[in-house]
Formats: structure tokens, sequence, C-alpha cells
């Protein structure tokens, strides 16, 4: 069980970006959440296989339809605190 922290610059606000990060989260039974930042970023923190966390980073690279990402961050962080479910935080 690994965790990750994915920055997603780009259009990745008022795009649907946290709703569908959370479904495709879902989809891959990870864990953690989704978040937008105040300087016009999404973060995205999730806990889970390193295959499956593979699968979304490059799910985040492009996004949903109407996204335009530019470039991701991932850094591999300590799963300090264990997450429930995949949740969209506001």
């Amino acid at each position: 069980m690994s965790r990750i922290k994915i920055t997603v610059h780009g259009l990745v606000q008022g795009v649907g970006f946290r709703y569908h990060t959370r479904k495709k989260a879902q989809e891959l039974n990870l864990t953690g959440y989704v978040i937008n930042k105040p300087d016009h970023t999404v973060e995205i923190v999730a806990d889970g296989p390193d295959e499956q966390l593979l699968k979304l980073v490059a799910w985040a690279k492009v996004g949903p339809e109407r996204a335009s990402v530019r470039h991701l961050e991932v850094e591999d962080c300590l799963p300090i605190n264990r997450f429930d479910e995949f949740v969209i935080e506001y």
C-alpha cells in the first residue's frame, strides 16, 4: 500500500475534475481525497496498490473531457493516517 499526492495544473477547476477524480479513484478501489486549491490547481491524495495509483496518474494527465491539463507534479507520501473512502473535500 502506497500514498501519492498529485498536483494538477491547467484548466482544472470548474470542469468537474473533482467529481470525475472521485469516480475514477472509486473504480480503482483507492482511498483518499481530491480538493481545489486556492492557486487554481487540483490536489489529489490517494492510497492504494502501486499499479492502481499509476492508473490514476495516467488518467489525471488527461482528466475529464472539459479539462485542459498542462502538467502534473507527483510525490510519494508517507501514509500517516488511513482513509476509509475517496472523498471530495471543500
